[in-house]
């Protein structure tokens, strides 16, 4: 009797190996939902945002940074993060022209603009949060909101709205691209 048990153990354990070697990501039952995003939730004065995590490497204190002459006052600075010399962007002062007030929850989210390295300030970052693609609505700004251009789904959770900021947007406009002083 004990040999037996001894080989059904033995059997299962077969088939799980079995089961782990077929697993594909992404295509066995029970995954996550295709429609399903996990996003960075953060703050920019009032306003609760969320952005793609695959576009954030990271998000950490505001490093020691270099100002840059010749550059808009939006790019505070090069600074020099893991070996790479990172653009520091006070998101807020080229959204809405408003220096953001830097205080210990104030966070520079590490990400890449072509391939080079940029971190955009913002003024708290939350952590990390789960959407539902098809959950996002129209969201709700005022007329004149500079983040019309780069917002375009807004979702709740609980009492919060969070507005989904496109990077890739963001990241491809004229403006944000041109850093050079006028």
């Amino acid at each position: 009797m004990l040999m037996s048990a001894v080989n059904a153990s033995f059997k299962k354990l077969q088939d799980y190996e079995q089961l782990s070697i077929a697993f594909e990501p992404g295509h066995a039952a029970g995954q996550k939902n295709s429609n399903e995003w996990a996003g960075v939730i953060f703050r920019i004065g009032d306003v609760h945002l969320a952005c793609n995590i695959e576009l954030v490497h990271e998000f950490l204190p505001i490093p020691v940074f270099t100002p840059v002459p010749g550059t808009k006052p939006w790019i505070l600075g090069l600074a020099n993060v893991h070996g790479d010399l990172l653009t520091v962007v006070d998101l807020a002062w080229f959204l809405n022209g408003e220096r953001s007030a830097v205080s210990m929850r104030t966070r520079l989210l590490a990400a890449s603009l072509r391939g080079r390295p940029i971190g955009l300030l913002v003024d708290e970052v939350f952590g990390q949060r789960h959407f539902v693609s098809d959950e996002g609505k129209k969201p709700r700004l005022p007329k004149n909101s500079p983040l019309k251009a780069f917002v375009h789904k807004q979702y709740r959770s609980g009492k919060d709205v969070w507005q989904e900021l496109d990077l890739e947007t963001l990241f491809s406009t004229a403006e944000f691209l041109n850093g050079a002083a006028a």
